[in-house]
């Protein structure tokens, strides 16, 4: 294949419509990946970083290029009403399209994970052993609204020396294909395989399903997205899954916090962005320091036209304090990730509470404490069963770019195989090697 999109098959969004062309074509993807993925492990770090280098350049120098093809996206979203929320997630602006280039270049910065060989032991028997991290092979990695994955991706999976198999959502496709066409030409201009990172360029949703099924030649699959789309991967793949379902995120104040660090923080983590799997969805506040915190947060909230859903207790100090259009709380509320400017609040007496809350309605994604005394923050990071838990820090880091992992395949929160956001290491797995010296048994 050359460098350019691999051409879609004409396959319309009809239920059922040329399944058989469809499952060809993710045949031919995957084989083609699967081939691609042994010269890719074999790769060096250093032709791995020149492809990278080379991608990183291509972002920047294609920068009209790829804001052409994301504005017709938009206007296509825009047209058809698309939520503000996942306009914002599809949006390439000239800070985000130079983020992809950083967040590649960060990548090739990493230190190589593959041919690492730790933990090696003698035994008795003379022998040495050890454990060496190796790729996973082909990973398939299924996507909606935000094209810059498709740039994350790429670059974590060819720095890991794995294929990767990208199916964004159709609301991106224009941007997608530009972007996927610059990381193949980046992989051939550094003598490696384009097929080690192919688009799949159909927008049927049968493809979906077609790649998850792919036990053959697929050996991660890696979904980002709403919960119609991990809800039916779950039904339906075969292929082994990395995957969080929801990110119901909690910021807690202790009663021991600093009051001006947490209303900045409960302000950033809800409004910084509203969108992400990251921001606060719910607020929980110690009674002891409830009415120092909640009139100002209330009022920051109601300024930026934030709805409020609230225990009792809450709302009844609020309204006291002029903050006006607040709901009830229901049980749902507790539970429920809303990706928009909406806020659920409740007071609790203390940490216990508040930790019994949080693993009962959050989503083991990311949750947050602010306080000021040690014992009670440790207790919180010990005992609240998340993928990332902060102190005195907003649920907004807990991303690979601010992790230091330079760009994130996606977060877990599963325990197998990794937890929290992937990197280059949740793309590896690990063999035994075994060194002697003639030994026999």
């Amino acid at each position: 294949m050359s460098a350019a999109v691999v051409r879609p098959i004409d396959g319309g969004s009809g239920p059922g419509k040329n399944v058989g062309d469809i499952a060809a074509y993710i045949q031919q993807i995957g084989r083609a990946a699967r081939i691609a993925a042994a010269p890719m492990s074999a790769a060096g770090t250093r032709i791995k970083n020149e492809a990278l280098r080379r991608l990183a350049h291509s972002i920047r120098t294609s920068h009209s290029r790829i804001a052409q093809a994301n504005a017709l996206d938009l206007a296509r979203a825009r047209s058809s009403g698309v939520q503000p929320a996942l306009l914002d997630r599809l949006m390439l602006d000239g800070d985000a399209i130079e983020q992809m280039a950083i967040g590649v270049e960060q990548v090739a910065g990493l230190t190589d994970p593959i041919g690492e060989i730790t933990e090696m032991k003698p035994r008795p028997s003379g022998i040495r052993v050890g454990r060496m991290r190796v790729p996973l092979g082909v990973i398939a990695i299924i996507y909606e609204s935000r094209p810059n994955v498709t740039i994350d991706a790429a670059a974590l999976c060819i720095k890991s020396g794995n294929a990767a198999i990208l199916r964004g959502g159709s609301e991106a496709i224009e941007s997608n294909g530009v972007l996927t066409e610059l990381v193949r030409a980046a992989l051939t201009d550094a003598a490696l395989p384009a097929d080690a990172v192919q688009m799949v360029a159909t927008t049927d949703r049968a493809a979906v399903g077609a790649l998850a099924r792919s036990v053959e030649h697929v050996d991660l699959l890696v979904p980002r997205g709403g919960r119609g789309l991990i809800e039916r991967l779950m039904r339906e793949a075969r292929v082994p899954m990395l995957k969080h379902l929801d990110g119901v995120c909690h910021v807690y104040i202790d009663g021991s916090a600093d009051v001006e660090m947490a209303i900045s923080i409960a302000d950033n983590a809800k409004t910084q962005r509203y969108g992400t799997c990251n921001t606060m969805e719910t607020l929980l506040v110690a009674q002891s320091i409830a009415a120092r915190v909640l009139p100002t947060l209330g009022r920051i909230y109601q300024s930026k036209q934030v709805e409020l859903r609230c225990c009792p207790q809450s709302r009844a100090m609020l309204e006291a304090n002029g903050v006006t259009g607040i709901k009830d709380a229901t049980d749902e509320d507790w539970r429920t990730e809303y990706l928009a400017p909406m806020l659920a609040i409740m007071t609790v007496p203390g940490v216990n509470q508040a930790i019994a809350h949080i693993n009962t309605f959050g989503s083991q994604h990311t949750d947050a404490i602010v306080a000021t005394d040690y014992a009670t923050a440790m207790k919180f990071v010990r005992e609240v069963d998340s993928a990332s838990v902060l102190v005195n820090a907003s649920t907004r880091f807990a991303d690979g770019f601010e992790y230091g992992l330079g760009a994130e395949i996606g977060i877990s929160n599963d325990k197998l195989h990794a937890r929290g956001p992937v990197g280059l290491e949740g793309l590896t797995s690990l063999k035994y090697v075994v060194f002697g010296n003639g030994e026999i048994r």
